[in-house]
């Protein structure tokens, strides 16, 4: 990929100018002193002192670590707006067939009563899941072949195939219109494990980063689009060169947004007869970082499926993120 004002050399563009460029990607995309007894040692960031307690997916004031709760959501038109992602702690931006997008929302400090549409599970979802532990997985189905190897990974299997609190909403048709009641799924998923650390760090901005526009990344028929909005401190998402509207209200925003440049190969198994996307999670590669209205350019590593991905600056210094909720897109190099 390549990156506008000199930035990379690589295949995407990312805007980081006044107007908004494209990223160009390939591999079906288109396209962060004084006297008295010394001090007690500082806490650690996830001390058991409810007033010190941080969440490791938002860097936010949390007071206990919950469960992990990850959804797949539909992002087709027909499936928009969503419901509940303005409560997700990080969004995952995956590719899959026809140039489109689907989320992986997760889940934990705060629960919306509702989420959806829930549709079907890819095969990278379970490479991204496995840095959770053995999180709930809510989603409805998958293909024929790919199901059993879903329910048999390391999840708590919350498929609406075979659990309670799933419900057919009346303003949509299906398969745009299957929604999923959080507190019914929890009750079922007792197995689930508790909120980690995956890597992120949270604190002041790195030295560096450049003041920056509008920046653009697009697969084959989805584009995304993330606006720094200083009264809000927020990234504020677009997509497909729309305001990203929630039904709870409010536009979709993001602290940080994390543009990740990975190999996207093809699954292992056929979507409606093709062979869809499967962006890898693992390896290492350049980033952009997005965060308090700069862009800065980074690298991510993630040696393993068990193990988080860690984000550093340019320097090899690590790369902090904003407290807040978190958007990762993957997308190809």
């Amino acid at each position: 990929m390549r990156w506008s004002r000199g930035w990379s050399r690589r295949k995407t563009v990312v805007a980081a100018s006044a107007g908004v460029a494209v990223a160009a990607l390939t591999t079906g995309l288109v396209l962060v002193s004084g006297a008295g007894p010394a001090p007690p040692p500082a806490k650690a960031a996830h001390s058991t002192s409810p007033a010190q307690l941080l969440s490791p997916f938002t860097g936010e004031r949390v007071t206990t670590l919950r469960r992990v709760l990850a959804v797949k959501i539909d992002n087709i038109a027909r499936a928009r707006p969503q419901t509940g992602l303005t409560g997700a702690d990080i969004v995952y931006v995956l590719p899959v067939e026809g140039g489109l997008s689907r989320f992986l929302a997760i889940f934990s400090a705060r629960l919306p009563p509702v989420i959806g549409p829930v549709r079907s599970a890819r095969e990278d979802d379970l490479e991204l899941l496995r840095q959770f532990g053995r999180p709930a997985f809510a989603f409805s189905g998958a293909q024929p072949e790919l199901l059993p190897v879903v329910e048999h990974a390391r999840i708590v299997d919350l498929y609406s195939g075979r659990v309670s609190g799933y419900f057919r909403g009346t303003s949509r048709v299906a398969p745009y219109n299957l929604y999923a009641r959080t507190s019914q799924l929890l009750t079922q998923a007792k197995g689930a494990s508790t909120a980690h650390s995956i890597g992120f760090r949270f604190g002041p901005a790195p030295a560096g980063g450049r003041l920056t526009a509008p920046v653009s990344v697009a697969y084959q028929a989805a584009s995304f689009t993330f606006t720094w909005s200083a009264a809000k401190g927020r990234w504020l998402v677009s997509i497909d060169g729309g305001r990203a509207a929630s039904t709870e209200g409010g536009q979709l925003s993001a602290a940080t947004v994390v543009i990740q440049h990975t190999t996207v190969r093809t699954s292992r198994f056929l979507e409606q007869g093709v062979r869809p996307p499967y962006a890898q999670s693992t390896g290492s590669g350049p980033a952009l970082v997005l965060r308090d209205g700069k862009a800065y350019q980074a690298r991510w590593s993630r040696p393993s499926a068990d193990g988080g991905t860690t984000f550093t600056t340019t320097s090899g210094q690590p790369m902090t993120f904003a407290a807040g909720p978190v958007w990762i897109v993957l997308a190809a190099r």
